[in-house]
C-alpha cells in the first residue's frame, strides 16, 4: 500500500548551469494530486496521482537529480519541446527566399528544436501559488537555427479538478516557425513498476492520421485510420495491434505517429487513455490540430530513472499535442509560421481521474 507521496529531494535539482540556478518546484491540490517539475527543460519530473484503491504512484518517467538528466540519452523526459516539436525534413526550410540551416540531430533531420532545444536550456521562473508556475525563456535570433528573437511563455496549473493545464505563450521579431509542445512519458500503473503500457486502453478522437517514410517523415499523405492498426476510435489495447506486419509499424518500431484529431476547440475530448489494472485515466483536450502518439519503442533499460529503475522497451508512452510534423516543408498542412505582430498561443490539458 502506498497513501504517500514520495517528493524527490530538493537539494539534487540545484545546479548552477551557463550561470543559471536550476531547482525544484512542487504543485498540490486540494486531493493530493502532486506535480513536480524543474526549471531545467521547463519539466515535469514527476506526477503522483491515486488508484482506485486511494494509493498514490508517480505516472511519469524521469530522473532524480538534474545531473541525471544532463547525462541521460533519452532527453527529453517530461520536457518543455521547441523551438519545434518533432521532426523537420533534412533539418532546413524556407521564409521568404531566405533558407534556414537547423542541427541535423536525427539523421539528416531536426527533431524537436536540435541539439540543443528548449528540454536542454535553463528557464526563469517564478512560483504563483500552490497550483501555477510560470517559467520563460528569451530565444535568441538563429539559437540552432531558428529565425527571430523569441519570447517564451510556458505555464504549468494544477486545477482542483485535477487537470494539469499547460499554456504555451510566445511572440518573436520575425518571421519564424514554432510548434511547441510537452513530453511526459506516461504509465498509469505507476513507473516504479516498469510494466508495459500495452495493456493501457487508448482512445483518439481521429478519423485520419500522417504516414511517415522510413526516416520518420511524412509523406505528404493523409491516410484515414479506418482498417488500420491505428484506428483508436474505440478504446483499443495499446499491444493489440502493435506487432501487426505494417510497413508503418515497422518504421516506428510501433506507433510514433501523428494523428489528426477531430476535436475543434480545447472543450472537445481529443484522447482518452485508461489503465485497467490501477483505474487510473488520463483525458487530453487542446487547441492543437495533431497529436503526436509515441508507444516508447526505443526505451531500452539502458536509462536509469528513479529508484533506479531502468526504463524497458515500451513500458510508457508520449500523447503530445502539437502541429504536424515538417509543416514547415509541407505546404498542405496547417501552418506553423508565427509573424512578429502575432501573438503564440497553444494548451495542453491532462486530466487525470479513476474508474472503480
Amino acid at each position: 500500500m502506498n497513501n504517500e507521496v514520495e517528493l524527490q529531494k530538493r537539494s539534487n535539482f540545484r545546479k548552477v548551469i551557463d550561470g543559471k540556478e536550476t531547482d525544484l518546484f512542487r504543485l498540490v491540490n486540494n486531493v493530493g494530486t502532486t506535480i513536480e517539475l524543474t526549471n531545467y527543460g521547463a519539466r515535469v519530473v514527476s506526477i503522483w496521482t491515486t488508484d482506485k484503491k486511494g494509493n498514490f504512484d508517480d505516472i511519469v518517467l524521469g530522473c532524480s537529480s538534474i545531473d541525471e538528466y544532463i547525462e541521460i540519452k533519452e532527453r527529453y523526459f517530461g520536457a518543455t519541446i521547441g523551438r519545434y516539436g518533432n521532426r523537420i525534413e533534412n533539418a532546413v526550410f524556407n521564409i521568404d527566399g531566405i533558407e534556414y540551416n537547423l542541427h541535423k540531430n536525427n539523421g539528416d533531420n531536426n527533431l524537436h528544436g536540435g541539439k540543443t532545444g528548449f528540454n536542454d536550456v535553463v528557464w526563469d521562473t517564478k512560483q504563483i501559488n500552490s497550483n501555477k508556475i510560470e517559467f520563460k525563456y528569451f530565444s535568441k535570433h538563429l539559437e540552432e537555427g531558428f529565425p527571430g528573437n523569441m519570447n517564451v511563455k510556458v505555464n504549468y496549473f494544477l486545477s482542483e479538478n485535477n487537470e494539469l493545464k499547460i499554456e504555451y505563450f510566445a511572440e518573436t521579431d520575425m518571421k519564424t516557425h514554432i510548434n511547441l509542445t510537452h513530453h511526459s512519458f506516461f504509465n498509469l500503473q505507476g513507473v516504479s513498476n516498469n510494466n508495459s503500457i500495452n495493456n493501457h486502453l487508448l482512445y483518439i478522437n481521429s478519423d485520419n492520421y500522417t504516414p511517415v517514410r522510413a526516416d520518420m517523415i511524412p509523406n505528404g499523405a493523409i491516410e484515414e485510420v479506418k482498417g488500420s492498426p491505428f484506428d483508436f476510435r474505440k478504446p483499443t489495447k495499446i499491444g493489440e495491434r502493435i506487432d501487426t506486419d505494417n510497413e508503418q509499424l515497422k518504421f516506428g518500431n510501433g506507433y510514433d505517429h501523428n494523428f489528426i484529431l477531430n476535436s475543434k476547440s480545447v472543450d472537445e475530448l481529443s484522447a482518452k487513455l485508461v489503465d485497467p489494472v490501477s483505474g487510473r485515466f488520463i483525458e487530453v483536450f487542446t487547441n492543437e490540430p495533431g497529436l503526436q502518439f509515441y508507444s516508447g519503442n526505443f526505451l531500452n533499460e539502458k536509462t536509469m530513472g528513479k529508484k533506479r529503475v531502468y526504463y524497458k522497451k515500451r513500458s510508457a508512452l508520449c500523447l503530445e499535442t502539437q502541429h504536424f510534423p515538417n509543416s514547415p516543408n509541407q505546404r498542405n498542412f496547417p501552418n506553423t509560421i508565427l509573424e512578429p505582430n502575432e501573438k503564440y498561443y497553444s494548451i495542453c490539458i491532462y486530466k487525470f481521474g479513476v474508474d472503480n
